[in-house]
């Protein structure tokens, strides 16, 4: 009888997990923080759910005994008993990550992360105050009239990764629903950093510039070496 609860220790495990992410504030490691309220919601009515089912039918199905099971299905009963288990081990034992540098920059396919910062400049938004290392990113790619951005200070926060040409870039991971979709968004610095590791995590402050290709990119007037954010993520 214990193979037929596997499914709803696993669901209350992980439950336990998701609700215990969001009290600690470290759900956003997984998931956009807009959609927090519906995956701790869902999280709590799954595990009321698994309890209620428990409570009420615990001897459910000592009464539906149809015979020993095959040995095929023993089989599937211990593998799938031996993954419920190391499913919920790691995620009871495991402490949250976030992902590497590494990680984003074999994601990174040249382009800007949906929807970031997309819109804004289509708009032709005057003030970037607010713009993170995604919107900038967009802006890079998109903008039509660099000059326009030229001489605009920033103060990002990223960590560095070497650029397509040699030199180094500012790179922060966008999430537009959870990590599956994280993709990295990169702006290219136009200062040596050459004493900083890759996946170091930094504060740049400067002024958006144009190199001699004519493309925009970060002047550094300050790069501050920084321990990796409590959220390290953009959305």
């Amino acid at each position: 009888m214990w193979s037929k609860w596997l499914g709803a220790l696993l669901a209350a495990t992980l439950s336990v997990v998701t609700i215990g992410l969001t009290v600690t504030g470290r759900l956003q490691l997984y998931i956009n923080p807009g959609q927090a309220w519906f995956a701790c919601g869902m999280a709590v009515l799954v595990l009321v759910g698994t309890v209620l089912a428990i409570a009420l039918r615990p001897d459910a199905h000592d009464h539906h005994d149809h015979g020993a099971p095959s040995r095929a299905g023993a089989v599937a009963g211990v593998v799938g008993g031996a993954f419920s288990a190391v499913i919920a081990v790691a995620a009871l034992v495991l402490p949250p990550a976030t992902l590497s540098a590494e990680l984003a920059m074999e994601r990174d396919t040249g382009t800007p992360p949906l929807f970031a910062g997309a819109d804004d400049v289509e708009l032709g938004v005057v003030d970037t105050s607010s713009f993170g290392v995604g919107d900038w990113a967009a802006v890079f790619t998109t903008a039509t009239s660099p000059e326009r951005y030229a001489g605009e200070q920033v103060a990002l926060t990223g960590f560095v990764t070497p650029d397509t040409d040699g030199s180094a870039a500012l790179s922060r991971l966008v999430i537009t629903h959870c990590v599956i979709d994280a993709m990295p968004a990169t702006l290219p610095l136009a200062d040596d950093v050459s004493d900083l590791a890759t996946g170091d995590w930094v504060e740049v402050a400067g002024d958006v510039t144009i190199d001699g290709d004519g493309q925009l990119v970060i002047e550094a007037a300050s790069i501050t070496p920084i321990d990796e954010p409590e959220d390290p993520y953009e959305y």
